[in-house]
C-alpha cells in the first residue's frame, strides 16, 4: 500500500516495532499522549527503517508512517466512547481514497479565503492561547503515507523548521497585512492580528496580481493613525483601526477591505461557465436550467436481465413456523442454550434456555390476553400492536416479550428507550405509536425505573406520543397460565407478525410490516444462504431490535436451535475487543458485526496474542453495503490472518428495512464464486454510470461485492426517477427484489406503500417484466461479473446538484480524509441537502474537536472545499462546524442526520463556524438583465402615446378656486396671519405642549406667540446685528421656543433653519450634524436655550467640533420684552421663507429652499385634505424638524387656527401611552405621528390595552390618524396597529399614510408632481455635490410640455380605485415603491432594500431588524440579532437561503449585530448608508461577519 506511487522502499519492520507502534496509535487516540510526544516517538522508533534522502529537511523526514493495516488506525463516530477521541470513522476509512484527497489537496496552491471575523464573546477559545510557533514535526499531509520528495505539503507555514523566522513573520504580518481572522472587533483589543497576520501574510503572494476594479487605488498608510473625517452621517460607535483610502474616498478599514479584496478575488475566477447574455424575460422569470454537457458518459450497455436466486431447498425438513420451531425447541430440548448476555464487563451474566424462553413466552402471551382489563373489557385483542421498549444490554427480556407478543397474536412495534423528553426524532417514533394504535408498552423493571418520569412518578408522556400503559414483564409480575391453556397463534399466512421503524430521508418515522409467511421466509433463505445448522454458535454485535440484528439473531437462530452470544453496545465501548474474545471463548462458528466494529478492534488489538478466529466460518458484514467498508475488511484480515481468520470467511451482505436481506456473500464451501472489486470512476458515478477508471486514480471509489442473491428471490435495476424501466447493464439504479421474504407494506400509508412495496419493472418498450410485483430496496447499485450484487449508495443520501448525483457517504469519506487524525471530533459528521432556489444543494456540517483554534477551523474548511471540489467537482454550499457532542445523536451514538438538517433548517444548529459558498455553488439564477443605454423613460412614454395609452397622471383638488381669493392673496405671508390672528382671537390657545406625565408645560395663544415673536425678531436685530435675509439656525428641543423662535426669524425678514439639537450622551455621533448643517446652511447665528447653549461649548464638545468656530449663539430664555417697529413683509411671495434640511436614508445632507408661496401653498392643502379650522384639535406626535412634521407643528395652526396638541415622540421612550392618551383626552379627530411611534405603542402596549380601558383611554373620536413617512407604507404595522387598538375605539379605517418627501412635502416611474407648493430648489446637497436641478424643473418630453414639475426621487405608480373624491370622479390613489436613491443595482435589475429586508426578517424570529446596502456589487446583509451570541450563526445560511429563493440574489456578507446598532432617523427610516460607513470604518462591532464565498 505505501509503495503506490512512491520512489522509496521501505524496509519491512519488525514485529516488535510494529507492536510498539500500535502502542503508540492508540495511546495518541485515546489522548494519553500529544501529537507531539507522538511524533517525536515514532520518529525514534523509525528513524533506523528509513533510507535516508538527500537535502530533504531533518523535520520532514520525522514524518513517515508504517505501511500497512495499522495506520488505518481511527475511530467511528457512531460511539460516544471515552476511547480514540481524535480518530476519524472507520465506514469512511480508504487508504485509497486519503491518498487520492491528499494529492487532490497538493494540486491546489493554497488559496486563502476571506476569514468572517467574530466577536471576542463568541469564540470557543480566545486565540491568544493558539499563537504557538507552528508545530514543525506536525505533518499536514496524510499521516497514512510516507512523505515522498517532490509531493507539496498542504500548509506553506510548516516548512520553517526554526522558531525565529515564524516570530520574524508575525511581526511583519501584524504590520504589513490585514487581519485575516479578525478575530476580536474590539477597537484596540487584537492580540489575535498577530495569529491572523502571520497567515495573511503567509498567502500573500498568492492573490492573484490583477485586483479587481471595485477598489482599485488601495493605499496602505503605515502606522499614524488619521483623524476621521467629521462625516455628515452619524456614526454609531467609536472609530477604531486604521484607515485606508479608496479611490471613492470612502474611508475603509484595512481589515474589512482585505477581506473582501481576497473574497473578489476568489469571485474573479469564474468557476462555472459564463451567463448567457440576454435575459429571458418570459411570463415568470426563468431560472437558468442547466443544459445536460454533451460530452457527458452515457450508459452503453444492453438492457439488464432479471437476476434469479437459487430456489430454496426442497428436501430439507424446515419447521412449518417460526413458533413450532419454538414450541418444538422448548418443550424437547429444553436445556438447550438459546442466548447468553453479557454484562459491561464482558461476564455472561445470565443464559437463556429454549424451555426458559417457551415459559417465559407462553406465560407473558397469557398475561397480555387476560390479565390486562380497562373498563371490564380485555385491553388487547389480537393483531393489537404493542411497542416494545427494552435497552440494548437486556436481549433476554426482549427476546421473552417478541415471542410473547406473537404467541399472543399481538404485533410486536420494537422502539428505542427514550432517554430524554428531547431525543432526536422522539417525537417521529409518538407518531409511528400513534398511527399504529399503540396504547401498551412492555418493559423491564430496571428500564422503568430509568424512564422520565412526570410528577406523578408516572412515566412522563414524551411530545408526540399517544398516552401509553407500561407493562413490566419480569417474571414476578406474570401469572402463570393454566395447565390446559393453549395460544391460539396461527403464525403462517398473510397477518403481520411485526413492525420495524424506519427514519426516512426527511426525518419521518415509518413502520415497515412483515407478515408471518415474509418472516418465515426470510428465515429460512437466510439459514440456506448461510448454511445454518443445528446449535451452532453465533456471536451478535449489532441490535438486536431491528435489521440484520433481529433476522439473524432472535429470529433465524431460533429456527435453527442456535446459541446466541448477544454482545451489548456498551461493552464494545469498554472493549473493542469482546466479541473476538467471545468468539475465541464459545468457539462460534458466525459473527455478525458492522464495519467500526472490525475497525475498533484493529485499534485495540495490541498485547492480544492468545486470541483465535480460526472456528469462524462466517463472519457477516451488516454495512457490507456501505461503500466505505471494504477498507475496514482488509485491514481486518490483514491483522488477523495470522489469528487464524481465511479470508473467504469475511462475508460482506446488503439489506434495507423494506427488502430485509437483498444480497450475501456466501464462502466458497456454500457455492459462493470468488469476492470481486470495482475501481469506479467517480464522475462516471455522478452521471449514473459505471466506468472502470484508468486514467485519473484520484477521484475514484472502490467498491466490494455484497454476493449473490438471496435464495428464492429474483432481482433487478431500474431507472431512480420516473417510471421503472430497467436500467442497462453499465448503468446505476435503484435494485429491486421479488420474494416471499420482503417486508409487505408500510403501516397505514397505502400510497407510498403501492410506490414502493408493488413496483412493476417494465423494458425499454413498456412491458412488465413479470407478473409479480418487486420492492425497492432504496439501495444503488448493479449487477457485476457472476451475478454479484454491487452497492454504491443508498436512496437516502443521494443528492441530485444539477444533472449530477452525489452520495452523502462519500463525501463524508472525501471529508474525514483530510487531515483524518486532526480535526474533525470522533469523526462526526452530517452531510445532506437542501432544496434553495429549485435545486439540491449540500450541507456539510461537522463536530469539531473542542480544542481547534479558529485557524484551524478555516484551514480545515478551505482544503474541505478544494478535496470535495477536486474529487467531486461539486461545490458545497455550506460548511457548519459545531462544538463537540452537539449534533443530534442516534440511538447508537451516530450523526441523526434528518434531525440535523431540520435543526439547520430551523435555525437551531448553533454552529460555531461557517463558510456558505453561494456564488460558486448556485448557478441557475436568472441571466442578468442588459441595460439598453439608448431607449429612456421619455422613448417610453412616446411610444406609449403612439400606441394610444394614457399616461398615469392624477390631480389633487383645485385649491385656489376653493377659498375667497381675497382672503388667500391676505394670507400668502404667515406673519401676516398670525398678526391678524394676534389681532382678531388674541387669546384663541393655539398649542399645547405635553411632557411625559401628560400634564401641560407650555401653552401659546396667538397673542403670546405673536410677542414672543417679536421679542426674538428685536434680540436678532439688535443684539446679533443681523440683516434681512441672513439664515439662522434654530437649535430647540420640540416646543413652543422653538415655534415662537420661527416666527421671530420671519418677523425680521431672516431665514430660520430648524436644527435637532445634539444628544448630551452621544454628542460625538450627534453634533458633528448640528456644526454641518449650520455651516452648510451658512447661518450668521444659533438661537438656542441656555443649556443647549452650554452644551455647545462645552468640554466634551470642544472634543468634537471646534468650538471656535460657532458663529453667534443667543439664547431666547430672558430676552427682554421688546416690540419691533414694524414686521417685515416680503417684497415677492417667491422670497424664500424658510430652509428644510434634512438627512435622506441614503445619507445625503440636503437643504430644501421653501418659498413664501410655496409654504403658503403647503399649509392650504393640509388645511383642505384634513377639515382644520379653528374651533378643531389635533394631536401630532413628530419630530419638528423638517418635513411634513416640521409643517404641522410650526406652520399649520398658524395658518388654520386649530389648536395643536404637541408631544415630543422622546418623551415616549419614559411613557409610551402618552401619545394615545392625549389624542383620548383632547378628543382629537385627527392626529399624526411617525412609523416609530406607532411602532413603539405597537410593542410596547401589546399587553396593557385592558389597563388603558380602565384608565378611560377612547379612541372613538379619531377620523384620520395620519403616518407621516418618506418611505414605502408599511402595511403590517398599521395593520397591526389598527387591529391592537381596535379594543379602544380606534375606527377601523381611521389609520392612514400620507407621503411626503423633501421636495414637495405632502404628496400623498418616478413621481414627478406639478403644485403650488413644490419647493423652489436645493439649497445645497451635502454628499452629492452635482446641484439636482433636473428634480425641481423638469418638464416632459412630450403631450404638455410647458408645466414644471419636480421630480420626486421616489418610484411609484397610480391606480384608479372604486372610491369616489368629493367631485364625483373615482379616485386615483398613488401607491409609493420606494425611494430611487435607496434601490440597490444587482444583476442588471433594480432591488428596494425594503423588499430584501422583510424577507430577511421573515427568515428567523431571533431577527429583529434588518438592514441591506450594496458594496463593490456584493449585497450586505446586516441583521440585529434578538437572541444569545451563540446561536448567531444559526442566521447566516438561513439569511442567504430566504434572499436567494426570494429574490434570486446571491448575498455576499452578513454582519450579525446587536440590537439597535442599525441607525434610525426621527422618522423611524433606517439609515442604511450611516451603516454602510460604520461597516466600512469597521465601527458597528459586529458578533460575526460571514463572508460568503
Amino acid at each position: 500500500m505505501a509503495d503506490r506511487g512512491c520512489p522509496l522502499q521501505p524496509l519491512p519492520l519488525p514485529a516488535e516495532v510494529r507492536e510498539s507502534l500500535a502502542e503508540l496509535e492508540l495511546e495518541l487516540s485515546e489522548g494519553d499522549i500529544t501529537q507531539k510526544g507522538y511524533e517525536k516517538k515514532r520518529a525514534k522508533l523509525l528513524a533506523r527503517y528509513i533510507p535516508l534522502i538527500q537535502g530533504v529537511d531533518a523535520s520532514l523526514q520525522a514524518e513517515p508512517r508504517i505501511p500497512g493495516p495499522s495506520q488505518t488506525m481511527a475511530a467511528a463516530p457512531k460511539q460516544q466512547k471515552p476511547r480514540p477521541t481524535n480518530s476519524r470513522d472507520e465506514r469512511f476509512r480508504s487508504d485509497v481514497h486519503t491518498e487520492a484527497v491528499q494529492a487532490a489537496l497538493a494540486k491546489y496552491k493554497e488559496r486563502k479565503m476571506p476569514l468572517p471575523s467574530k466577536r471576542r464573546s463568541i469564540l470557543v477559545h480566545s486565540s491568544v492561547e493558539t499563537c504557538t510557533p507552528p508545530d514543525t514535526s506536525s505533518a499536514s499531509e496524510d499521516e497514512g503515507s510516507l512523505r515522498r520528495p517532490g509531493r507539496l505539503t498542504s500548509t506553506p507555514l510548516q516548512s520553517h523548521s526554526s522558531v525565529e523566522p515564524w516570530l520574524d513573520r508575525v511581526i511583519q504580518g501584524s504590520s504589513t497585512s490585514s487581519s485575516a481572522s479578525s478575530t476580536s472587533s474590539h477597537p484596540g483589543g487584537r492580540p489575535a492580528a498577530a495569529l491572523a497576520g502571520l497567515v495573511a501574510h503567509a498567502h500573500i503572494a498568492d492573490l492573484h496580481s490583477a485586483p479587481p476594479d471595485v477598489t482599485t487605488g488601495l493605499v496602505e498608510y503605515s502606522h499614524c493613525e488619521r483623524p476621521q473625517p467629521a462625516s455628515v452621517r452619524g456614526v454609531p460607535r467609536g472609530c477604531s483601526g486604521r484607515l485606508l483610502d479608496t479611490s471613492g474616498g470612502v474611508p475603509v478599514n484595512s481589515r474589512v477591505s482585505s477581506k473582501i479584496q481576497q473574497l473578489l478575488n476568489t469571485l474573479k475566477r469564474p468557476k462555472r461557465p459564463p451567463l448567457k447574455e440576454f435575459f429571458v424575460d418570459d411570463m415568470e422569470e426563468l431560472l437558468e436550467v442547466q443544459q445536460p454537457d454533451p460530452n457527458q458518459p452515457k450508459p452503453e450497455g444492453s438492457q439488464m436481465v432479471v437476476l434469479k436466486g437459487e430456489p430454496l431447498s426442497l428436501g430439507t425438513p424446515w419447521p412449518p413456523s417460526l413458533l413450532a420451531a419454538l414450541q418444538r425447541w422448548g418443550t424437547m430440548q429444553p436445556k438447550a442454550p438459546c442466548l447468553t448476555a453479557l454484562d459491561t464487563t464482558g461476564k455472561a451474566v445470565y443464559t437463556l434456555t429454549y424451555g426458559k424462553l417457551w415459559s417465559r413466552s407462553l406465560k407473558l402471551a397469557y398475561t397480555l390476553l387476560n390479565k390486562l382489563t380497562s373498563k371490564n373489557e380485555p385491553l388487547l385483542k389480537p393483531g393489537d400492536r404493542v411497542a416494545l421498549v427494552f435497552p440494548n444490554s437486556d436481549p433476554v427480556m426482549f427476546m421473552v416479550a417478541f415471542y410473547g407478543c406473537l404467541l399472543a397474536e399481538l404485533v410486536p412495534v420494537p422502539i428505542e428507550v427514550p432517554l430524554t423528553k428531547k431525543d432526536a426524532g422522539s417525537q417521529q417514533i409518538g407518531f409511528l405509536l400513534g398511527s399504529c394504535g399503540v396504547t401498551l408498552a412492555l418493559t423491564t423493571d430496571a428500564c422503568q425505573k430509568g424512564l422520565p418520569k412526570a410528577q406523578t412518578g408516572e412515566v412522563a408522556t414524551f411530545k408526540g406520543w399517544p398516552p401509553l400503559n407500561w407493562l413490566v414483564i419480569d417474571g414476578k409480575h406474570l401469572t402463570k397460565p393454566p395447565k390446559d391453556w393453549h395460544p391460539l397463534a396461527q403464525d403462517e399466512g398473510a397477518g403481520t407478525a411485526y413492525i420495524e421503524y424506519k427514519t426516512s430521508k426527511e426525518g419521518s418515522t415509518v413502520g415497515v410490516t412483515v407478515s408471518h409467511a415474509s418472516l418465515l421466509a426470510q428465515c429460512r433463505a437466510l439459514t440456506q444462504a448461510c448454511g445454518y445448522l443445528e446449535a451452532e454458535t453465533l456471536t451478535n454485535v449489532l441490535d438486536f431490535k431491528r435489521d440484520a440484528g433481529l433476522w439473524h439473531g432472535v429470529l433465524t437462530s431460533v429456527m435453527n436451535k442456535m446459541h446466541v452470544i448477544s454482545i451489548p453496545y456498551a461493552l464494545m465501548k469498554v472493549n473493542p475487543l469482546s466479541w473476538i474474545q467471545k468468539v475465541c471463548l464459545y468457539k462460534a462458528q458466525t459473527a455478525l458485526v458492522k464495519s467500526r466494529d472490525m475497525h475498533w478492534s484493529l485499534l485495540a488489538q495490541r498485547g492480544q496474542r492468545d486470541v483465535s478466529l480460526s472456528s469462524l466460518r462466517m463472519l457477516i458484514v451488516a454495512d457490507g453495503a456501505n461503500p466505505w467498508s471494504i477498507s475496514s475488511c482488509d485491514a481486518f484480515l490483514n491483522v488477523f490472518q495470522s489469528r487464524g481468520l481465511r479470508p473467504e470467511v469475511i462475508c460482506p451482505c446488503a439489506s434495507s428495512p423494506e427488502a430485509l436481506t437483498v444480497a450475501i456473500r456466501r464462502p466458497p464451501d456454500l457455492g459462493g464464486p470468488p469476492p470481486r472489486k470495482a475501481v469506479l470512476s467517480m464522475n462516471g458515478l455522478s452521471y449514473g454510470v459505471i466506468r472502470v477508471d484508468t486514467e485519473e486514480k484520484l477521484s475514484v471509489l472502490t467498491v466490494q461485492d455484497v454476493g449473490q442473491v438471496m435464495p428464492g428471490a429474483n432481482i433487478c435495476v431500474v431507472k431512480i426517477d420516473g417510471a421503472p424501466y430497467l436500467c442497462k447493464t453499465d448503468e446505476v439504479g435503484e435494485i429491486c427484489v421479488d420474494s416471499n421474504a420482503t417486508g409487505t407494506a408500510y403501516y397505514g400509508l397505502l400510497g407510498i406503500t403501492k410506490n414502493v412495496f408493488e413496483t412493476v419493472p417494465v423494458t425499454a418498450g413498456g412491458a412488465p417484466i413479470s407478473d409479480r410485483p418487486f420492492t425497492r430496496t432504496g439501495l444503488l447499485g448493479f449487477i457485476g461479473p457472476d451475478n454479484l450484487v454491487f452497492i454504491v449508495g443508498k436512496l437516502d443520501g443521494l443528492m441530485v446538484v444539477g444533472v449530477r448525483r452525489h452520495n452523502a457517504d462519500d463525501i463524508v469519506a472525501t471529508a474525514l480524509a483530510v487531515e483524518p487524525m486532526k480535526f474533525v471530533y470522533r469523526g462526526r459528521i452530517a452531510v445532506f441537502s437542501v432544496r434553495v432556489l429549485h435545486d439540491d444543494r449540500i450541507v456539510l456540517v461537522a463536530e469539531q474537536r473542542p480544542d481547534a483554534s479558529e485557524e484551524d477551523s478555516f484551514q480545515w474548511m478551505s482544503r474541505v472545499l478544494q478535496a470535495i471540489d477536486s474529487i467531486h467537482q461539486v461545490g458545497v454550499y455550506c460548511l457548519a462546524l459545531v462544538p463537540a457532542n452537539t449534533l443530534p445523536k442516534a440511538p447508537l451514538g451516530g450523526v441523526h442526520v434528518s434531525e440535523a438538517k431540520q435543526r439547520f433548517l430551523e435555525g437551531m444548529l448553533h454552529p460555531c463556524n461557517v463558510l456558505m459558498c453561494p456564488h460558486t455553488c448556485v448557478t441557475n439564477l436568472p441571466k442578468p438583465r442588459q441595460k439598453q443605454p439608448e431607449v429612456g423613460p421619455a422613448s417610453m412614454i412616446v411610444g406609449n402615446l403612439v400606441a394610444g395609452k394614457r399616461i398615469a397622471q392624477a390631480s389633487g383638488r383645485e385649491l385656489a378656486h376653493l377659498e375667497d381669493s381675497d382672503q388667500a392673496r391676505k394670507f400668502l405671508f404667515l406673519p401676516d396671519v398670525l398678526q391678524w390672528r394676534a389681532h382678531t382671537t388674541p387669546d384663541h390657545p393655539l398649542f399645547l405642549l405635553l411632557n411625559a406625565k401628560g400634564t401641560v408645560t407650555s401653552t401659546a395663544t396667538c397673542v403670546q406667540l405673536h410677542r414672543k415673536a417679536e421679542r426674538v425678531a428685536a434680540a436678532l436685530t439688535e443684539k446679533a446685528r443681523l440683516s434681512i435675509g441672513d439664515h439662522v439656525a434654530l437649535v430647540y428641543p420640540p416646543g413652543v421656543d422653538l415655534i415662537a423662535a420661527f416666527y421671530g426669524c420671519l418677523y425680521c425678514g431672516c431665514v430660520p433653519v430648524t436644527v435637532r439639537p445634539p444628544h448630551p450622551q452621544n454628542l460625538a455621533t450627534t453634533l458633528p450634524t448640528v456644526k454641518m448643517i449650520v455651516e452648510v446652511s451658512k447661518s450668521a447665528c444659533v438661537l438656542t436655550t441656555q443649556a443647549i447653549m452650554r452644551l455647545l461649548k462645552s468640554k466634551e464638545a470642544a472634543a468634537t467640533v471646534d468650538v471656535r468656530t460657532w458663529p453667534t449663539i443667543l439664547d431666547t430664555d430672558d430676552i427682554p420684552k421688546k416690540k419691533v417697529a414694524n414686521v417685515f413683509r416680503p417684497p415677492s411671495p417667491d422670497v424664500l421663507a424658510y430652509l428644510d434640511f434634512s438627512v435622506s436614508t441614503t445619507g445625503i445632507l440636503a437643504g430644501v429652499k421653501m418659498s413664501h408661496a410655496a409654504t403658503s401653498a403647503l399649509c392650504r392643502s393640509i388645511k383642505l385634505q384634513c377639515e382644520l379650522y379653528p374651533s378643531r384639535q389635533i394631536a401630532i406626535c413628530l419630530d419638528p424638524y423638517c418635513g411634513l412634521g416640521f409643517a404641522l407643528w410650526c406652520l399649520c395652526s398658524v395658518y388654520s387656527g386649530h389648536q395643536s396638541v404637541l408631544v415630543p415622540p422622546l418623551e415616549l421612550e419614559s411613557n409610551v401611552s402618552l401619545w394615545l392618551s392625549a389624542v383620548s383626552q383632547y378628543k382629537a379627530r385627527v392626529t399624526f405621528c411617525s412609523y416609530s411611534v406607532m411602532e413603539m405603542c405597537t410593542k410596547g402596549l401589546g399587553a396593557q390595552t385592558g389597563v388603558l380601558r380602565m384608565k378611560g383611554v377612547n379612541l372613538s373620536c379619531v377620523r384620520t390618524c395620519m403616518v407621516v413617512a418618506e418611505e414605502r407604507p408599511r402595511i403590517a404595522l398599521t395593520q397591526s396597529f389598527s387591529k391592537l387598538f381596535k379594543d379602544l375605539g380606534l375606527p377601523a379605517r381611521a389609520v392612514s399614510t400620507t407621503f411626503g418627501c423633501r421636495v414637495n412635502v405632502a404628496i400623498c416611474l418616478q413621481i414627478w408632481v406639478s403644485s403650488p407648493h413644490n419647493a423652489t430648489g436645493y439649497y445645497t446637497v451635502h454628499g452629492e455635490e452635482a446641484l439636482h436641478a433636473d428634480h425641481f424643473s423638469a418638464r416632459l418630453s412630450f403631450g404638455d410640455t410647458q408645466t414644471i414639475w419636480a421630480r420626486t426621487g421616489y418610484l411609484g405608480f397610480l391606480r384608479r380605485t372604486e372610491l369616489t373624491d368629493a367631485s364625483g370622479e373615482r379616485h386615483d390613489a398613488l401607491y409609493v415603491v420606494g425611494s430611487l436613491d435607496e434601490t440597490l443595482e444587482l444583476r442588471g435589475m433594480r432591488y428596494h432594500p425594503i423588499d430584501i429586508e422583510t424577507s430577511v426578517i421573515r427568515a428567523h424570529r431571533s431577527i429583529a431588524e434588518c438592514a441591506v446596502f450594496t458594496w463593490t456589487n456584493l449585497l450586505v446583509v446586516v441583521v440585529e440579532l434578538d437572541g444569545l451570541e451563540q446561536d448567531a450563526l444559526d442566521l447566516v445560511a438561513l439569511v442567504t437561503n430566504v434572499v436567494l429563493e426570494e429574490h434570486h440574489l446571491v448575498v455576499g456578507v452578513v454582519v450579525i449585530v446587536d440590537p439597535g446598532v442599525i441607525p434610525i432617523n426621527s422618522r423611524g427610516e433606517k439609515q442604511r448608508m450611516h451603516l454602510r460607513d460604520g461597516f466600512l470604518a469597521d465601527q458597528l462591532d459586529p458578533i460575526y461577519v460571514a463572508y460568503n464565498m
